[in-house]
């Protein structure tokens, strides 16, 4: 199942890389440094406030679909989420208008944010029968709705931000995109949902399960988010703008890779459990792991290491200087973050204890506020980044040693020192190619990094990739005499 899941989603997450970074390259020159600034506020503003909401049911709709043993259940796993999603939009949108309207803001943020947290429920429907497809292993079709939402949303974005949108274009992209989606994907979800009925004792389950995760991402997007509001609060928005330029090429670079994977990994994991017992789990982990490590390792290394045409090429000039300081830094606070949430996370979520999440995240959170206010000062947006990078060190530290008490995950430490000799021979190679600038030098660095990083590990047979590849191979050989 995973490896089915890491081939169909290829599709969707490439364009999701590349439209990311075409998103950096527009918005950056076609929004002010300050009206960027605003933007990455507003979007730190409605990331907030969904996982303070509606994330729980997403959660509980990835986790607890396996675990459906008739189609009783399931009809009323289905309408106890989507009726809950109702119930709590007709109090959230209100609720929001309100405080928009009497909240002491600058007129600059009030649209918006007003328009991004106009978008949460229709995101939240979206990511409900996204999670539904995935956990059941419908590949094709939450590929197919991530692509949709990636495309049209950024479409719009620019066609805003031509138009003169400014701050609000962007998370108008996010606001209608999904929108235009729901006619398609909704009528067959509310239509399991109206077989059943709403369990009280089953939301219960949910909620015990579903809100330490949600407060747990709160706490990793005080990770990712203090530091745009504390350089607001110390420098100006320009100084907001130029380190979320920054952040926004290392950050989406890793993040793209780590969705991509645990797109396919998280569900894998489940039926893993729920299916084969403990013994399947461990091995399914192992080998998830490895692979999270011999793609992500290279990946923050390759990018530290293009920092400087890289930002030539896809930042403005204006907040060009800034983001090649902290763009080393974020690549390494995102391989950390990739790998705490994306592997050592899933002890708490499969051995259903969420409640120590809560506890292992605390840690960084808390850490991060501290080391930026110690750290922007004297140092300003690179400050930032040093903070970000040892608070996620500190998380995953965490992470791993509370969650190995409740279930315990296997660590490829063969792996990822194989690994990090490959990424010292990618470096030393990079090293010594001349300095052109722009694009043909990202081009020239990236492509020598990759072919010499895959000749090592396949020579020396980092975490098995050979063994690997010839499974694949064998699987796709097969899958050909069967068509």
């Amino acid at each position: 199942m995973f490896w089915r899941g890491v081939l169909g989603y290829l599709p969707a997450n490439i364009i999701q890389g590349v439209v990311g970074f075409l998103a950096i390259i527009v918005y950056t020159r076609l929004l002010s440094a300050e009206d960027f600034g605003r933007y990455a506020l507003a979007f730190s503003v409605m990331t907030m406030a969904h996982v303070a909401t509606f994330s729980w049911l997403e959660a509980a709709m990835a986790r607890f679909w396996a675990a459906q043993r008739d189609g009783a259940d399931m009809a009323s796993h289905f309408a106890s989420l989507y009726r809950t999603v109702f119930i709590m939009t007709g109090l959230f949108l209100p609720l929001a208008g309100l405080v928009i309207w009497l909240w002491p803001m600058p007129d600059g943020f009030r649209l918006p944010i007003a328009v991004a947290l106009l978008g949460i429920p229709v995101r939240c429907l979206t990511k409900l029968a996204q999670e539904r497809y995935r956990a059941a292993g419908e590949v094709r079709k939450a590929a197919t709705l991530d692509i949709w939402n990636t495309l049209a949303g950024f479409g719009v974005g620019a066609a805003f931000a031509l138009s003169g949108g400014g701050a609000t274009s962007p998370l108008a992209g996010l606001l209608i995109a999904p929108l235009f989606a729901l006619p398609f994907i909704l009528p067959a979800e509310l239509s399991e949902a109206r077989k059943g009925r709403l369990d009280r004792e089953r939301l219960k389950t949910y909620a015990a399960y579903g809100y330490p995760i949600a407060a747990s991402l709160g706490l990793a997007l005080v990770l990712a988010s203090t530091d745009r509001f504390l350089l607001a609060l110390f420098m100006d928005e320009a100084a907001v703008g130029a380190y979320h330029a920054g952040y926004s090429i290392a950050n989406r670079t890793l993040d793209v890779m780590f969705i991509w994977l645990g797109s396919a990994g998280a569900p894998a994991l489940v039926m893993a459990l729920e299916r084969g017992g403990h013994e399947q789990l461990v091995k399914a982990a192992r080998e998830q792991a490895s692979t999270l490590i011999l793609i992500g390792l290279p990946a923050a290394v390759g990018v530290a290491l293009v920092a400087r045409p890289l930002s030539e090429f896809m930042i403005g000039e204006d907040l060009r200087d800034a983001a090649t300081l902290v763009t080393p830094w974020i690549a390494l606070s995102a391989l950390l973050s990739g790998m705490t949430v994306y592997y050592f996370h899933q002890a708490f979520t499969l051995g259903r204890r969420t409640g120590w999440l809560l506890a292992a995240m605390s840690v960084p959170a808390l850490s991060n506020i501290a080391l930026n206010v110690l750290l922007i000062p004297p140092f300003g947006v690179l400050g930032a980044a040093w903070a970000t990078a040892a608070s996620f060190a500190i998380g995953l530290v965490a992470s791993w040693a509370i969650g190995r008490r409740i279930l315990p995950l296997p660590v490829p430490w063969t792996t990822l020192v194989q690994s990090g000799l490959c990424c010292i021979v990618m470096a030393c190679a990079v090293w010594f190619l001349p300095t052109i600038g722009g694009f043909p030098e990202l081009m020239l660095d990236a492509s020598v990094g990759a072919t010499v990083y895959g000749l090592c590990a396949f020579a020396i047979n980092a975490g098995g990739v050979r063994d690997l590849a010839r499974r694949l191979r064998l699987a796709v050989q097969a899958r050909r005499a069967a068509a």
